[in-house]
């Protein structure tokens, strides 16, 4: 399941924020029209449109508006819940059979999950499950490397054609140095469309990829879980062997708080039979 994730605007409205005061506390209220300067936008902003449709196609980039809000969601993992979830399957499993895990199934959101169980109620081999499943998240890598591609391409290009606008502006204004007037505007285009492409990439478009690129990295990490689970699931094995193997996937802080429901459960039982 997908939730909002704050994070990601925040630290743009963070980043966004921290530029905006810097303006304010070296040159006033009156520093923020100075760059405010639409042709130097629209040099950037247009040339780097017209790179991304070069470089991609049509349908490619029509994945750009899905991509970004990607960036501004985040999926539920719980990892601890999985490996939960894999015991008390094993547990059945093995008390009714594969067979009986079908009504398991019902309330589960995971499709991946479905598919692997499934697999292992038809009988395939767990070398075959195994390769099935990971043939699975090698397809989503290449989905998610093709999406982030355009993000990472846009933070290539912002900063060269911020440069680009400055060579413009240069030129406007060593051709026009006989004319003291136009200097100052040629000088803001020349600077600001540097400025608008270095924001572009390091505030939103290069961040942005990063995160993709974390996101599809959690991911794969569940999925090979989930691998190890079904099989684990498949294979007969005892539910504490299984809980065992699973938990090496936890981190220190996780574990800790696993031994510490454990000890909370163990103290309420006794509590209980007192």
């Amino acid at each position: 399941m997908k939730k909002r994730d704050i994070l990601t605007p925040i630290g743009i409205g963070i980043g966004a924020t921290m530029i905006l005061m810097g303006i304010y506390f070296n040159s006033g209220l009156d520093g923020f029209s100075t760059f405010l300067q639409l042709s130097s936008f629209i040099i950037v902003l247009g040339g780097l449109t017209g790179a991304l449709l070069i470089n991609f196609n049509l349908k490619e980039m029509k994945l750009t508006g899905k991509v970004f809000k990607e960036a501004f969601s985040k999926s539920d993992h719980n990892l601890r819940e999985l490996i939960q979830l894999f015991i008390r399957l094993s547990e059945k499993a093995r008390r009714e059979g594969l067979l009986a895990l079908e009504s398991e199934l019902e309330d589960l959101d995971d499709e991946f999950i479905k598919k692997g169980v499934y697999l292992a109620i038809d009988g395939i081999e767990p070398e075959v499950i195994n390769d099935i499943m990971n043939a699975e998240i090698t397809a989503m890598e290449e989905r998610h490397g093709k999406g982030r591609a355009i993000i990472e391409k846009a933070g290539e290009y912002a900063p060269s054609w911020g440069m680009i606008g400055t060579l413009i502006g240069l030129v406007l204004m060593l051709n026009n140095l006989t004319t003291p007037e136009t200097i100052g505007p040629s000088m803001a285009v020349a600077l600001l469309t540097t400025f608008y492409g270095m924001v572009l990439a390091n505030l939103v478009f290069i961040p942005i990829s990063g995160k993709l690129y974390n996101m599809t990295e959690e991911e794969v990490f569940m999925k090979q879980v989930i691998i190890e689970g079904v099989i684990g699931v498949q294979s007969g094995q005892n539910p504490k062997i299984l809980e065992e193997k699973l938990s090496a996937f936890l981190s220190n802080e996780e574990l800790s708080m696993q031994e510490d429901e454990v000890e909370e459960e163990v103290i309420g039982e006794t509590a209980n039979e007192s």
